[in-house]
């Protein structure tokens, strides 16, 4: 397994391929881990404070829309001058974010910690940039199935911190608890350290990364204006808004749903747990089926099934069992999006920008995040019920996989001459 080279050009001999790999899915745990388990936080918070699941679901919809804004920008950023930068500053963010959330006593305080700062701090430092700098550094047979393990790794930050949210919150209180989870954000900064790339140069490969996705050069004017032209990449974008909606919706909401149907709060977050366990075999089969089959049938086959699983799911009685087996499906289907569509981006375009496009099909799942977390509370609000975003959801899950069936996968002109 060979070294690669630090920010300034000098060797680092430790930084093998599977050092990249462990330390990836680390910052992965732990930047997926405490913003899959604020859920949980709804009915604490709300019940202190005297707010309307509105007030909490508009928070975390700005959340996820400035993840998403956001992560174009910070791929452009670690495109450019390397990665370590962003990450460093996005977990600063993160951090504060979490630990001011915990003090947060009106709606405004809670759209800026919450909904402000952690979605700035998670465009820095989520798994999003992680498979950015695997695409980039690691050989190419290592890459699908390293997508597939650092989304996996995601899943496992889910089922690890959903439970121990509830086990501290017993335990400590919330504020404490998000207090914590602040605090471990911070480690990774030096975790980062093994992603660092030197800044790019269009015209010099790093040891692990392939000359050819290089070249030739490419503004980044160019490369949007060369993607957003191309059909497939649009409508992989398109796609990927209905991800993002649905799994929004479900972490914010699912624990309070539950408990409206008679379920306790501890079944709401085994719930969330058992989707982060199911989703790291989900996300790690995904990784390897995307380097061996067409990636697009991949996104067909979880979009639809999704639209099954919820459909059915809203239409039984809710029951422990049921809940906990439907959150077992989920978790195969919940991030096994993600391999694919980087496979894709990738396969089309090249390394060269990868964070950056990669980052604009994210801002595209994190508006469907947005509108499901913010409609999720506006409609029971107003309903009295979740049930108008649940068939919404089905919907979407039907659409998106229409919408993928007519990707063609194979990489533009340019990519491909390069490489031939």
């Amino acid at each position: 397994m060979t070294a690669t080279t630090g920010p300034g050009g000098a060797a680092l001999p430790w930084r093998t391929p599977l050092v990249i790999v462990i330390c990836g899915c680390a910052i992965a745990v732990l930047a997926f881990g405490p913003r899959s388990a604020l859920g949980l936080f709804l009915t604490p918070m709300s019940t202190e404070n005297g707010w309307g699941r509105d007030v909490f679901g508009f928070a975390f919809a700005i959340q996820n829309l400035l993840w998403g804004i956001g992560q174009p920008f910070a791929g452009a950023v670690a495109d450019r001058f390397g990665i370590v930068r962003v990450m460093t500053v996005g977990a600063l963010l993160y951090a504060a974010g979490l630990a001011l959330m915990a003090y947060s006593t009106s709606a405004v305080q809670l759209d800026l910690t919450a909904g402000l700062l952690i979605g700035l701090g998670l465009s820095g430092s989520s798994f999003n940039l992680v498979i950015s700098a695997f695409g980039k550094l690691l050989p190419a047979e290592w890459r699908s199935l390293s997508f597939g393990a650092g989304t996996a790794a995601g899943s496992f930050g889910q089922f690890l911190f959903s439970p121990l949210a509830v086990a501290l919150d017993g335990a400590l209180g919330w504020q404490t608890t998000l207090v914590l989870f602040g605090a471990v954000m911070l480690l990774v900064v030096p975790l980062s350290v093994a992603l660092a790339s030197p800044r790019s140069d269009p015209s010099v490969a790093t040891p692990l990364t392939p000359a050819p996705d290089l070249a030739p050069a490419q503004s980044l004017r160019s490369a949007m204006a060369e993607a957003f032209g191309h059909r497939s990449y649009v409508l992989l974008v398109l796609g990927f808004f209905t991800c993002g909606f649905q799994l929004a919706f479900i972490t914010v909401h699912m624990p309070a749903y539950l408990m409206d149907r008679g379920l306790s709060a501890e079944v709401g977050g085994w719930t969330l747990a058992v989707i982060g366990l199911f989703n790291i075999f989900g996300s790690l089969a995904s990784g390897w089926a995307a380097g061996r089959m067409p990636k697009r049938w991949l996104l067909v086959a979880n979009y639809f099934t999704r639209a099954v699983a919820i459909a059915v799911f809203v239409s039984m009685p809710a029951s422990p069992t049921a809940t906990l087996a439907f959150g077992a499906v989920m978790g195969l289907l919940w991030l096994s999006t993600v391999p694919p569509t980087s496979g894709l981006v990738l396969l089309m375009f090249g390394t060269r920008w990868f964070a950056t496009l990669f980052g604009f099909a994210f801002f595209s799942h994190q508006v469907g995040g947005f509108l499901g977390v913010w409609i999720g509370g506006i409609a029971f609000e107003r309903t009295g019920s979740y049930d108008v975003v649940w068939w919404l959801s089905v919907l979407f899950g039907v659409l998106s996989a229409l919408i993928n069936v007519p990707i063609v996968e194979k990489p533009v002109a340019r990519v491909a001459e390069a490489r031939a």
